[in-house]
Formats: structure tokens, C-alpha cells, sequence
């Protein structure tokens, strides 16, 4: 793990590091065939792929489980993500290191509700003790998703206190907005980005480090899935497999 973790933590400082999400072997196969030289994971992509609901429906398990798969399948540093650590944040970052994990994102909601930033701050606290210093925490916020918008520097600011390496802060996709987040965040930060984003090379200008897609390539995986099944069923033609 440390000659991973130490190439991802080289990697942020080459911005920008642009993660692709996988959510099972087969996934991380594709996107490191696709020339990534990181992959990410998403807990809504395994959790789907386990035929259950994120935020809630997946288990350590399950997801440790997920990562070792996704780890013994690629030669690339994988940062997985742990939600808010499945209850007991120390077990679970020992068994992901152990699986093979380079970096982690904690996020700091619980069920889709904002948790206080003192919660979150001894999380990421416990996950350095437990994961040690080379590894790569990306403290995620979501404030932006969940909560009002407001109180995310002060948030970074506790995040980074605490050990985090960086800021991930989904679901904000006005370049303005994030350039004056990079601007004053402590830690580098890393967005969420999907249809409708600003392009890699404008978010790299305003001085995002780090790229991250989410579920975005599950979902239109599974998208087309549905697409290419109802079509066969109904009319018997095979049009969505085309592309």
C-alpha cells in the first residue's frame, strides 16, 4: 500500500488528477484500460451494483469486499469510499488499507443530514491514526448538497485541523463559486463533476486539483442497460447497443 498511496499523494501535486469512479473489478478494468492513473470508487455505483440503496444500504462487508476486488484487479492507486465509515471509522479504514486502498473519502452527512463538523473532524482524526500518515483523506462536505451552502470553509478549516489532505465538495458546479472555494479553502479541493460541469481544463485554471465523476458512469451504465433491454423486449432491435 505505501508505494500506492505514495504515488497518489504525488499525483495531487500534478494537478489536475482527474478520477474516473469504478464500482466493481470489471469497471476499474475498463477505466484503467482508459489510461487512468488513479481510480476513485463510488459507494452509490457498489452499492447499486449490490442491488441496494446508497447512503445506508451497503455494508462494511460488502464494501471492504468490493475494494479488495477492485484493488487485485488493477495496478493503479484506488481511493475508495467509505461514506462516513459504517459506524466504526477505525475497522473500517484498517480493513481497506488492508484490501489494498491508497486513499479514502469520508463524508461528513449521515443519512443524507449534515453531522456536526466536530462529528466529522474526530472521524478523519481516527481514520489517520488508524490508516497512517501516507495515506490520502479526502474529507468531503456536503453542504452543498444537503445543507444551505454556507459554512463549508469553516468546515475545510476543522477538516484539515483534523489530518484531512483534501477538501471534496460535491454537488457545486458554478465555476465562480468554485474558484472562490479554492481560493479560501486551507486544503486542496477536489469537485464532483457530470453533464452540464465546467470542463476539466477550466476547473484545472481556477486551481482544482482534484476531478472526481461520482456515479455518474454507473448510473449511464445502467442506464443503457435498461434502454437496451426494454428495446429488445418490445420491439426486438438492438439500436441502443449500437453506440
Amino acid at each position: 500500500m505505501n508505494d500506492l498511496a505514495r504515488r497518489l499523494r504525488e499525483l495531487h501535486q500534478q494537478p489536475p488528477l482527474v478520477l474516473p469512479n469504478a464500482w466493481d473489478a470489471g469497471s476499474a478494468r475498463a477505466i484503467e484500460a482508459g489510461g487512468a492513473q488513479a481510480i476513485a470508487t463510488t459507494s452509490a455505483g457498489v452499492a447499486w451494483a449490490h442491488g441496494v440503496d446508497d447512503a445506508g444500504g451497503l455494508d462494511r462487508a460488502a464494501a471492504v469486499a468490493t475494494v479488495r476486488a477492485i484493488c487485485a484487479a488493477v495496478s493503479v492507486p484506488v481511493t475508495v469510499d467509505v461514506e462516513a465509515g459504517y459506524g466504526d471509522v477505525a475497522r473500517t479504514v484498517r480493513e481497506v488499507v488492508e484490501a489494498g486502498a491508497a486513499g479514502l473519502n469520508l463524508e461528513d452527512s449521515t443519512a443524507r443530514v449534515l453531522d456536526d463538523p466536530a462529528v466529522h473532524a474526530e472521524r478523519i482524526r481516527v481514520a489517520r491514526e488508524a490508516g497512517g500518515a501516507e495515506l490520502v483523506i479526502n474529507a468531503r462536505t456536503d453542504t452543498y448538497l444537503f445543507g444551505d451552502k454556507t459554512g463549508t470553509i469553516e468546515r475545510a478549516k476543522a477538516y484539515a485541523d483534523a489530518g484531512a489532505d483534501v477538501l471534496f465538495v460535491p454537488g457545486v458546479v458554478d465555476l465562480a463559486t468554485i474558484a472562490e472555494l479554492v481560493k479560501n479553502s486551507p486544503l486542496p479541493v477536489n469537485v464532483m463533476v457530470g453533464p452540464g460541469a465546467p470542463a476539466v481544463r477550466e476547473l484545472a485554471e481556477v486551481g482544482v486539483v482534484r476531478i472526481s465523476v461520482g456515479p455518474a458512469i454507473t448510473g449511464a451504465a445502467y442506464a443503457l442497460a435498461t434502454r437496451a433491454a426494454q428495446e429488445l423486449l418490445t420491439t426486438g432491435t438492438y439500436e441502443a447497443l449500437s453506440s
